[in-house]
């Protein structure tokens, strides 16, 4: 049975891409089975990739086993195909329908061949991840949807949980680096707080926001920050899985990402594996992270977290194991 395309006039920005059992490469757009196609543990280069175009790739509905479609949900200035080219295809091999999208792009910031995004507002991000969930429920016909983000898609996608109805149709909500916090990298937001008792803060945003509107909403006692807050994070009904490291160097402190509530589980990857040396950009490419990933989609069957080195910006080039 045939999946309806996801395509066309209601992501005009977003331009998406679904994959579920297989994998679109944007160089060639061939399609080519996740089984016959095992992911290094490796980071890809942005420029190596462009967003891919408008598809859908999927031929399968979800299955029995695995019954919620998984929404994989990118970071800040990173987009659908660099960010998940590792995971996308160890979840697609695990028998998951997995779709992922391009969200916040802004058409004064590009770069030859690539398109980065996450630089609206995480307000706007988040309308476009709900509209991007009610299409991909209305294609499999699911219920419920399953959410693993990384960087800002560990934090954006709480907003839609939160306000935008998304507590209804998420079940499990994975974050990779996760800032329920906020971050105060390098400072900054002393800085912006300083900068407010004197008036100056609401300029510098505004300059900051012209090229990336999302960049002063992570700090840490930011307007975002405190509405999202207000409350708790974590909403009940949904299962929480935060996963970080203490190498991360754009959440300050790391532990940013540790929140207390009764629905919230909180990983640190140093804690699971020492040799695992992951900093922010490389969990993306880390082993341990894989499989905490796929502990948190299928409880019941948790698998065993290996333990290998994992380096800073690379990954885990000289793994081999599961998971595969």
């Amino acid at each position: 049975m045939d999946i309806p395309a996801l395509g066309g006039s209601n992501f005009p920005s977003s331009r998406l891409v679904a994959i579920s059992n297989c994998v679109k490469s944007s160089l060639d757009r061939s399609l080519t089975r996740c089984s016959s196609v095992p992911k290094p543990f490796v980071l890809t280069l942005p420029a190596t990739y462009s967003e891919p175009r408008s598809a859908s790739l999927i031929s399968t509905l979800p299955s029995a086993a695995h019954p919620r479609p998984v929404i994989l949900v990118h970071g800040l200035l990173a987009n659908q195909t660099d960010d998940w080219w590792v995971f996308s295809a160890i979840l697609a091999n695990r028998g998951y329908c997995v779709y992922s999208f391009t969200y916040g792009t802004k058409p004064n910031v590009s770069f030859p061949g690539y398109q980065p995004g996450g630089l609206t507002t995480m307000e706007e991000s988040a309308e476009q991840l709900s509209a991007f969930v009610d299409s991909v429920r209305a294609a499999t016909g699911a219920g419920l949807v399953d959410i693993v983000g990384h960087s800002e898609g560990s934090l954006m996608p709480d907003y839609y949980v939160k306000f935008l109805g998304g507590d209804r149709v998420v079940r499990n909500y994975v974050g990779i680096t996760t800032l329920w916090h906020g971050t105060n990298v390098a400072g900054l937001a002393t800085v912006d707080q300083i900068g407010r008792a004197f008036g100056l803060s609401d300029t510098l945003e505004q300059g900051v926001a012209n090229f990336c509107a999302s960049c002063p909403e992570f700090l840490a006692g930011s307007a975002f920050m405190n509405k999202l807050r207000s409350g708790g994070v974590a909403v009940p009904g949904v299962s929480y899985t935060s996963i970080v490291t203490r190498n991360d160097e754009l959440v300050v402190p790391y532990t940013s990402g540790i929140e207390t509530a009764p629905n919230m589980t909180n990983l640190v990857v140093q804690n699971q594996c020492p040799l695992d040396q992951a900093e922010h950009v490389s969990m993306a490419a880390d082993p341990v992270v894989a499989q905490d990933v796929l502990n948190a989609l299928d409880p019941g069957h948790p698998g065993a977290v290996p333990c290998t080195v994992v380096l800073p910006l690379i990954g885990a080039p000289a793994y081999t194991g599961p998971p595969r």
